[in-house]
This record gives C-alpha cells, sequence and structure tokens, in this order.
C-alpha cells in the first residue's frame, strides 16, 4: 500500500520571485517543526548554527529527586554555578519532576546554560550545579529564628513531625534525609549546630545538573540560519536573493514570557512587507 502510494504522489513545482522560509526549529516536531528549515537553507548555502533545545527543564544527577516529584514552588530563588561561580539567577516559580527541576525559572536559566563554555565536559564532569534558596526573603539569622520557633511550638514531637508549618509534606522526607538530624529524634533534643545547618540546607539545597531534557521537550530551539546571513531590516538572505527568514529556522531566542512569539511576528512582519 505504501509503494503504490508513494508511487502516485506528484510534486508539483511552483515558479515565484520570492520566498520566505519559516518552518519553525525543531521543538514540538508534532506541530511539524522538524528541523527541515535548516536541511534546506543548508543545501542553499546558509551557515546553520547547531540547534540545540533552549527553556528546557534540566535533568539532574541526584536520582532521589524523585522523592520530590510534583513539588511546585513560588517565590524561591534559584542560582547557576560554573565550578561553585555563579552566572545565573532568577526569582519566581518551580517545579521537581521525577528526572530533575523544571518550571519558569528553570527553563530561563536553560537559555543562559546552553551557552556556557565547554558545556559538555562540564556537565559529564558535574562541575555545573543548581542552587535553590527555599526562603529567600529570609536571612541565615530570621531562618533560623522561624525554625527555632517551630520547634518550641513541637518541642515534644519528633523532627519529622516538626516540619510542617515550614516545608510542604512531600519535601520532608528528602529535607529530613540531607539534614543530618535523625528523623524520629525529639525536638528538644536537637542542637543548635544541627538547627544551623537545617537553616543552610534550606538556603542551598543544590543539585548537580547532568543535562538538557530532550530538545522534544523544549519550548523553543536556540541555533538556526545564521543572523550573519540575513538582512535585518528586510529579513531577505544575503546569499540567495528573494529568499526570505522568518520565525524560529533564525538563530534567535528568548526568555519566556512571549518574547519568542514577538521574534515570530516581528521577523514575519518585516518578511512579508519586503
Amino acid at each position: 500500500f505504501r509503494r503504490v502510494l508513494f508511487r502516485s504522489v506528484k510534486t508539483k513545482v511552483y515558479e515565484c520571485d520570492k520566498v520566505i522560509l519559516a518552518t519553525g526549529g525543531k521543538s514540538y516536531p508534532t506541530t511539524g517543526s522538524t528541523g527541515d528549515g535548516y536541511k534546506m537553507a543548508k543545501e542553499l548555502g546558509h551557515t546553520i548554527v547547531a540547534p540545540k533545545p533552549s527553556l528546557v527543564p534540566l535533568e539532574t544527577y541526584e536520582k532521589d529527586i524523585v522523592m520530590m516529584q510534583g513539588v511546585s514552588l513560588k517565590n524561591v530563588g534559584i542560582k547557576l554555578l560554573d565550578n561553585n561561580k555563579i552566572f545565573y539567577d532568577d526569582f519566581g516559580e518551580m517545579l521537581f519532576t521525577h528526572y530533575g527541576v523544571s518550571g519558569p525559572t528553570v527553563l530561563s536559566s536553560s537559555a543562559h546554560l546552553l551557552r556556557v563554555k565547554d558545556l559538555d565536559n562540564k556537565l559529564k564532569e558535574q562541575k555545573i550545579s543548581i542552587e535553590i534558596d527555599l526562603k529567600p526573603a529570609l536571612s541565615m539569622e530570621k531562618l533560623e529564628a522561624r525554625i527555632q520557633r517551630d520547634f518550641e511550638k513541637y518541642t515534644k514531637k519528633q523532627f519529622k513531625n516538626s516540619l510542617g508549618d515550614l516545608l510542604p509534606a512531600k519535601m520532608i522526607p528528602y529535607i529530613i534525609k540531607y539534614s543530618g538530624i535523625q528523623e524520629d529524634k525529639k525536638v528538644d533534643e536537637i542542637t543548635k549546630e544541627e538547627r544551623r545547618k537545617l537553616a543552610e540546607l534550606l538556603k542551598k539545597l543544590t543539585f548537580k545538573i547532568k543535562k538538557f531534557r530532550p530538545i522534544e521537550e523544549a519550548i523553543i530551539t536556540a541555533g538556526g540560519v545564521s543572523t550573519k546571513e540575513i538582512n535585518s531590516s528586510t529579513m531577505e538572505s544575503k546569499i540567495i536573493k528573494g529568499l526570505f527568514f522568518a520565525g524560529e529556522v533564525i538563530d534567535v531566542d528568548a526568555y519566556t514570557g512571549g518574547f519568542n512569539l514577538q521574534i515570530a511576528y516581528s521577523t514575519a512582519y518585516l518578511a512579508a512587507s519586503n
């Protein structure tokens, strides 16, 4: 059946003076955006900046992050670190998944991460990490005081039953695991040093980044037809007269918040106008 169908298909050729190539990137392939435009542009002599996923969730080396799967947090601070040096920070919402982290702040951070020099090797060597501040509105001293008040409230309870006012229920087992405090330890037996370490954990909950999720899960594609080969005033190719580009097929990308849609609209308007 396939052979018969294939043989019955005929290609019709249209001759025209001008063409707009607006085939999109490689993300969301179910919509038909499969990267075909890159091949077309390359065959016509254009340089293609290697397509990469952007605005995409991140996987971590820590497998037990699955303990917090589904926990969505608001008003948290995140930092991306390269060899313990901060190169991106943000504030807002994030989400824990079975493979790592996601949510608006994480997606935006991925746009910076993909531009880190020698990234592949640094990911393999576990030199890239994400640091989450669960209580960014509180200084270390104020957070310690807050924890002490909670402990005084639940003074006769076990440690595992004293964190309900401070954290989502699904996060508590993970935090207990890495706090260094026995879960069945009575609250009134917890030392000042242990309380301090707990506060540090809440202010600097750190995970090693392993890799990006697949490009099929990315919101947008970074990379594409080199902007050096496109007239930015008209969107016309500098190589092929009458060939224009619009949207994600071009090597342009931005944060979440409608900016990538604006790129698509603006480049399409310029291309169509010319």
